[in-house]
């Protein structure tokens, strides 16, 4: 038996894979993206049933995330010829190393340091990417630039410096601000360079992004993130795009890695009304959830058998049992801020109202979760919507 490992990418035009235990050392499959391309290794120790060749000599990236390193140097698989990857595997067979020579944008810009922004900015730059920052609040540059990021004082600057900036902002206003304002992004735009909006917003207003940016001779692409902050922790983001292909293929190893998966949904707008539904789903979905939890509790089941029990069936979601053992306590670590699960619900409540599509139950999770932030808890987690609920119980009795 064999397991099938995934490929990450790193900035310095090598690409690697995570850590995986392969099941049976006597034996490895490696596929890479075409089926008929396949490692074998028969024997810890013998290099000689791998079926390419020749070895050649060749540093390992001293960024990758892998625990240890390829034994020796010398166990380099080049195929040339083929224009393949290029594998490492290390003394026991239990990590594989692929480089690949596909050119990475030299100079990476990142715009917008919050919960998100800053691990995503932290993978570019442990990956090897030369990354150059911006926040408003300069002080959030700081741990990004120990790590070797540099640092400009505007989004104009950082535009001008570097070949794909990317931008993740906190609502439409804040990335329209920062890609068109005074000392915007788009200023220092030109034919070459690209812009990757990574920020929740609505159709309309990466429309508007995307008009400045293409004004300038530069190419835009929208590409809004599925997931929070322990994904972006960990390269395990979704990237839902849109907007000029060229730039997708050009960005494709740069979100590869920062994210696990990424889709190019065509036209700018597309990627911004695909994350308004699936964050419309996950809010309706954290207020039904969260009724359920109060109502087991309130006819005397438990709570936590009530997660236990969901996370087995049918309807498991990683979310339930990420949150549910936390909100049984009543707690609440941010890792999706209240307000920006409301500010999404809101958009996509205005995207259907654009094209006549009733959402009673988004709709009505909406003032669930208008009634926690007017009780103070917009940078609290989206989970704690639970307590505007026992809010609405307690203003009953």
């Amino acid at each position: 038996m064999a397991k099938i490992l995934m490929v990450k990418p790193s900035c310095t035009n090598h690409y690697y894979l995570a850590t995986a235990a392969i099941l049976s050392p006597q034996k490895l499959h490696f596929h890479y993206q075409n089926p008929w391309l396949r490692v074998q290794a028969f024997a810890p120790r013998d290099h000689s049933n791998i079926d390419a060749s020749p070895f050649l000599v060749f540093p390992l990236n001293p960024n990758s995330p892998s625990k240890s390193r390829p034994f020796p140097l010398k166990n380099r698989v080049h195929l040339p010829k083929l224009g393949l990857p290029t594998h490492f595997l290390d003394e026991n067979f239990n990590q594989l190393y692929v480089c690949k020579t596909d050119e990475i944008p030299a100079r990476i810009g990142f715009l917008g340091l919050g919960i998100m922004g800053s691990p995503m900015a932290q993978n570019l730059i442990k990956a090897g990417c030369d990354v150059t920052v911006w926040n408003r609040t300069k002080s959030k540059c700081d741990p990004l630039i120990s790590l070797g990021a540099k640092y400009k004082s505007s989004p104009e600057e950082v535009a001008a410096s570097c070949d794909v900036t990317f931008a993740m902002l906190a609502d439409p206003e804040s990335a329209v601000d920062v890609a068109c304002g005074k000392h915007g992004a788009a200023g220092g735009m030109s034919p070459g360079k690209g812009y990757v909006d990574v920020s929740t917003v609505d159709g309309e207003t990466s429309k508007l992004i995307s008009a400045h940016i293409k004004s300038t001779g530069a190419l835009f692409l929208e590409a809004p993130v599925s997931g929070s902050k322990k994904p972006a922790e960990d390269g395990q983001l979704i990237f839902l795009t849109a907007g000029d292909k060229s730039l997708y293929e050009t960005a494709a190893p740069l979100l590869d890695i920062m994210g696990k998966s990424r889709f190019y949904l065509g036209d700018v707008g597309n990627g911004a009304a695909m994350k308004l539904v699936v964050n419309m789903i996950m809010g309706s979905m954290m207020a039904s959830f969260s009724e359920g939890l109060l109502l087991s509790e309130k006819v005397g089941l438990d709570p936590k058998v009530l997660v236990e029990v969901i996370s087995q069936g049918a309807i498991s979601a990683p979310m339930y049992s990420m949150k549910g053992p936390s909100m049984v306590q009543s707690l609440y670590p941010t890792a999706f801020p209240l307000k920006h699960q409301q500010k999404d619900l809101r958009l996509a409540l205005g995207l259907a109202e654009s094209v006549s599509q009733a959402t009673p139950i988004a709709a009505a999770a909406n003032e669930l979760y208008k009634v926690a932030k007017a009780h103070g808890l917009s940078d609290n987690d989206f989970s704690a919507v639970i307590e505007a609920l026992k809010v609405k119980l307690q203003e009953r009795s």
